[in-house]
């Protein structure tokens, strides 16, 4: 799904290392690693509707997610850039209080 959506290169493992190596090029073009890019200061934010479901669901894969694109910022902050991925989680607030107002 990744490789199709974001538009990685034909040779992408289909596995997290292989994911990591792709978004960390998300805010490089010139690597070629990825057809969707950021420019420096840009996020890529991925959006992951019903998140606790998803977590349910398959718990390993949602882990290894947020894992991965934590080291993917780690990585490109490492080698003096900035952060180029974000997770939007979307959908129920299953046990997360709401806020009304912000003081």
């Amino acid at each position: 799904m990744f490789q199709e959506t974001l538009g990685f290169p034909s040779f992408y493992g289909k596995n997290m290392d292989a994911w990591i190596d792709s978004m960390t090029s998300v805010g490089t073009p010139e690597d070629g690693m990825s057809a969707i890019t950021v420019k420096p200061g840009q996020l890529l934010v991925l959006q992951i509707n019903d998140p606790f479901e998803f977590k349910a669901r398959c718990p390993e894969q949602y882990d290894a997610l947020v894992e991965c694109a934590v080291f993917v910022n780690f990585r490109r902050t490492e080698i003096g850039g900035t952060p180029s991925v974000a997770i939007l989680f979307n959908g129920a607030t299953q046990g997360i209080p709401s806020v009304t107002s912000v003081p």
